[in-house]
């Protein structure tokens, strides 16, 4: 059964020009959804973005980090394994083409798992290939999403 999913994405950036030239107007922009706070929006400060808004690249390695923890903690669950702790530093690479265009190349994940019962740590490192293929976002774009699990404390 399909599920739908609706946003608006309003341009804020109109400085009373337009775009009557490439660095006359601004990239800011808010995405908002029906009973949710609004999210602050722009393009990459590479591109004349605001550092202190979410761009869309930030947003995709945020969804694929977000979709592999939910999808993790369910798996968790499903193998006996209690979590009591997640975190995840996500990286993304981006490559542009001549033209101006481009692409995401690759995410990596470095999810930190803390585990109620450390023997299960074997186990738990394991339950991430099968999040990775649960993962709706992961199954959805055509670059490679890697999990490089870190235990607590641990480096990456």
């Amino acid at each position: 059964m399909p599920h739908g999913y609706e946003v608006a994405v309003e341009w804020t950036g109109n400085r009373g020009t337009g775009t009557s030239a490439y660095r006359a107007y601004g990239r800011t922009n808010v995405v908002s959804a029906a009973g949710k706070p609004d999210l602050p929006g722009t393009a990459d400060r590479r591109f004349f973005g605001d550092a202190d808004r979410w761009n869309p690249e930030e947003l995709l390695v945020a969804a694929l980090s977000q979709c592999h923890m939910l999808s993790y903690l369910h798996v968790a669950v499903r193998n006996g394994v209690v979590v009591t702790g997640y975190t995840d530093t996500a990286t993304g690479s981006l490559e542009l083409d001549e033209d101006g265009g481009g692409r995401l190349t690759e995410v990596d994940l470095h999810p930190v798992v803390t585990l109620a019962d450390e023997t299960q740590r074997a186990l738990a490192d394991s339950l991430h290939e099968e999040a990775h293929r649960l993962c709706f976002i992961a199954n959805s774009v055509s670059f490679p999403v890697r999990h490089h699990p870190v235990a607590p404390g641990g480096d990456r």
